[in-house]
């Protein structure tokens, strides 16, 4: 069912309209509407030229950026609302793999839809009075949930290739199924989609990871090379088998770890750390006395490998430090006998925002582990002292002690190295006996370190 034109959208068209011109909604936004799903995001195609259409939209009191204009897109902002206009275009021959060689604008609405990526995505509604113009049948491919190139699949695939990546992407995100002519077309355009930059990659896979079903898409990644072409380190989980303690191999133990997290809806970097936390194990995998595979020190080779992974995709540092810091310390193993300074040397070690995180990590890792709901061993015991202890208010980190480096130095300790050894095992003091941060004490015990340090 297809909903109706919002009126703020019908205003913007009749600029167009009113100054002899064409425009079409295009896109996913058409796509949406016939499945019944609201839209948020206007693509318009028109024949106006992006200097036209800057000219006509702002002697309407709209405003217009030049947001795409090499490629003949602007955006238009209008009562509060914005929609991407690109001229009708057909392109060339795509030497870099992603972009076209050359823009040539068209004139015609069917040859604009020509060049678009699925027959979902190459539907126009004309506007303002809602006509569908459906050169490739596109509403049955969206009614019969099938994802299909435009025209010949290896084509389109070695024209952009990027697009292999998003076909796998929307099967993730729409719950559709890829049709087999263009699912067979992308290893053979593996080459081309090498060339695609990795802030593009990222994007793609953030899509993956947002959307209800992850695997699906890791799935069709596995099973076209595009897993072992971007994400390498997990494809090579395939078949490392984990049997004593896990049902499933690494990739799979993974996978569902991942699904897990986003059937919960956790946030980003939770998915991210669910889907790379036992990256590490093909690495250090042996087998056991006992006749059981053993993963010593996974963790830390696994953050180690994640630390390469996402910087190569270009995630930002913060992304990069938090999810490496979730996967290095995943498998913490909390018995009840700890004592209180046993948890506070925990919290110390995860940092107080990261503990939310990290349980719900251990619980996406322990539904994995037989593919079913399970509440981890002792978590809810856990959480429980970690909260009381954090309700005391204890010093956590060098900036809860009550004594500052500054301090520290006006008293001839000495700065660099040595005060940065000093203040860690301040810390260490405290965490053992909270009683022991005043700064009386704390200066006494520092001194005494800085003496003994001097002797040695």
């Amino acid at each position: 069912m297809i909903k109706s034109v919002h009126p703020v959208l019908k205003e913007i068209a009749s600029i167009f309209n009113d100054n002899g011109k064409q425009v079409y909604l295009v896109g996913g936004a058409v796509r949406d509407m016939i499945r019944g799903k609201e839209i948020h995001d206007w693509d318009l195609a028109t024949d106006a030229l992006p200097e036209e259409v800057t000219d006509f939209v702002r002697r309407a009191k709209g405003k217009v950026i030049p947001t795409g204009i090499k490629h003949g897109t602007v955006t238009v902002l209008y009562k509060n609302h914005s929609a991407e206009a690109t001229t009708f275009r057909t392109e060339s021959t795509y030497s870099d793999g992603r972009r076209p060689d050359q823009i040539k604008y068209a004139t015609d609405i069917k040859e604009d839809l020509s060049r678009r990526d699925f027959t979902m995505n190459a539907i126009a509604m004309r506007l303002p009075d809602g006509e569908i113009v459906d050169p490739f049948n596109g509403t049955s491919d969206i009614k019969a949930e099938i994802i299909r190139c435009v025209g010949n699949a290896g084509e389109r695939f070695n024209e952009d290739g990027l697009r292999p990546l998003r076909a796998v992407r929307f099967a993730a995100q729409l719950g559709f199924e890829i049709d087999k002519t263009t699912l067979d077309a992308i290893n053979g355009a593996l080459s081309v989609s090498a060339k695609v930059s990795w802030e593009r990659v990222r994007d793609e896979i953030d899509k993956i990871l947002a959307s209800p079903v992850p695997s699906r898409a890791f799935l069709l990644m596995e099973k076209t090379g595009l897993l072992e072409l971007f994400i390498k380190e997990l494809a090579v989980c395939r078949g490392v088998e984990q049997k004593g303690f896990h049902s499933f191999d690494v990739l799979e133990h993974s996978l569902l770890a991942c699904d897990y997290a986003a059937a919960k809806n956790y946030s980003h970097q939770v998915r991210l750390a669910a889907l790379l936390h036992d990256i590490g194990k093909p690495d250090v995998r042996k087998m056991g006395e006992s006749g059981v595979w053993t993963f010593y020190r996974h963790e830390e080779i696994g953050a180690d490998m994640c630390n390469t992974l996402l910087k190569r995709l270009r995630y930002s540092n913060e992304v990069i430090e938090n999810v490496c810091h979730l996967v290095k310390e995943h498998m913490f193993h909390y018995t009840e006998d700890w004592s209180n300074s046993a948890v506070r040397r925990f919290i110390a070690r995860v940092g107080e925002t990261s503990l939310e995180d990290l349980y719900l990590l251990r619980r996406a890792d322990a539904f994995a582990l037989a593919g079913k709901e399970t509440e981890p061993i002792n978590l809810t015991e856990l959480s429980d002292r970690v909260k009381k202890v954090l309700a005391e208010k204890h010093a956590f980190t060098i900036k809860d002690l009550a004594v500052s480096g500054t301090e520290l130095m006006t008293v001839g300790i000495e700065g660099g190295k040595t005060m940065g050894i000093i203040l860690k095992e301040l810390l260490e003091t405290v965490l053992d006996d909270p009683a022991q941060n005043t700064r009386e004490k704390l200066l006494e015990i520092a001194g005494k370190i800085a003496a003994d340090r001097k002797r040695e």
